[in-house]
């Protein structure tokens, strides 16, 4: 239980890196701190609506406050690919890296400066007791976050393969020029693109902030080890972003229980795990090797 939801929170941020990626063939390291932006604005959304009370009302609230970090993410998102990427798209592949590094600099020093270093805690809305169903103990914090998981990659999944915007998504990424002779429009599909890995992103961080504290760093090693897992499914690739999360999230939970690992080395199993994909499959489990034009 702990691997899925390990794993399950890695799925839905690796999904933006997949997305964005698939899209416009560049990553997006501004993603783990859209991330953390998210979380502390939930986290302020959801102390402000909750006030001193308790009861039925605080999980209300608290999915409203998810739904608020969601949509002030994917606005955020939106707006860093007009200003920081889309001046760049005919650039050399190196300068929308750089500027994807400054923008995650920008976002976490400001952070910082508005809400200070001191993280902050997410107080749980409902009673956390662990529930004990055939031998093994589930935390309703862990249901929560395997419900939200299941939906959120269902509903994804349903809306790139059936909706009219996802088959736009799709085309946009086999080849952006003919998708535009085709009447669709590039530009509003990248940047829906960009909205949805972002609302992703924020919330996954909300989940993350019941269990671990809100601070302006939050979004580093998570968004890497996301885009680990992204790499390691398949990068492009949305089934293997998610199965490259639950992967990821299972392998750190079993390398610490069972081969002995050392919690505090927990972290370098994924990029151990990034390097032997990178060694035998460059594409990742479901990706396909492409051949670029020159």
């Amino acid at each position: 239980m702990n691997g899925l939801t390990l794993g399950g929170i890695y799925a839905l941020i690796a999904l933006g890196y997949t997305m964005v990626y698939g899209i416009l063939k560049f990553i997006n390291f501004a993603h783990g701190d859209i991330l953390m932006v998210g979380s502390y604005l939930g986290l302020f959304t959801f102390n402000l609506i909750r006030g001193q009370t308790m009861g039925p009302w605080t999980i209300v609230a608290f999915f409203i406050a998810m739904i608020a970090g969601m949509i002030f993410s994917a606005g955020l998102g939106m707006l860093i690919e007009r200003v920081a990427y889309k001046p760049l798209r005919r650039a050399t592949r190196l300068a929308p890296l750089l500027s994807a590094i400054g923008v995650s600099f920008i976002l976490s020093n400001m952070a910082a400066w508005m809400w200070g270093t001191k993280s902050r805690k997410l107080d749980y809305p409902f009673d956390n007791s662990p529930l004990h169903i055939g031998g093994v103990a589930i935390t309703p914090h862990q249901i929560l976050i395997l419900v939200v998981v299941i939906v959120t990659m269902v509903s994804l999944k349903l809306f790139v393969d059936k909706s009219r915007i996802g088959k736009a998504m799709r085309a946009t990424s086999l080849d952006q020029d003919t998708a535009k002779l085709m009447g669709i429009k590039a530009d509003r599909i990248i940047s829906i693109t960009f909205a949805i890995g972002s609302a992703l992103a924020a919330t996954a961080g909300f989940l993350i902030a019941l269990e671990i504290k809100v601070y302006p760093s939050m979004g580093t090693m998570t968004g890497l080890k996301a885009f680990v897992a992204a790499v390691v499914g398949g990068i492009g690739n949305i089934s293997g972003a998610m199965l490259g999360g639950i992967l990821l999230g299972l392998l750190e939970t079993f390398g610490v229980a069972l081969l002995g690992i050392p919690y505090g080395l927990r972290d370098t199993i994924a990029f151990v795990a990034l390097i032997i994909i990178l060694l035998v499959k460059p594409e990742g489990l479901l990706g396909k090797v492409e051949k670029e034009k020159v």
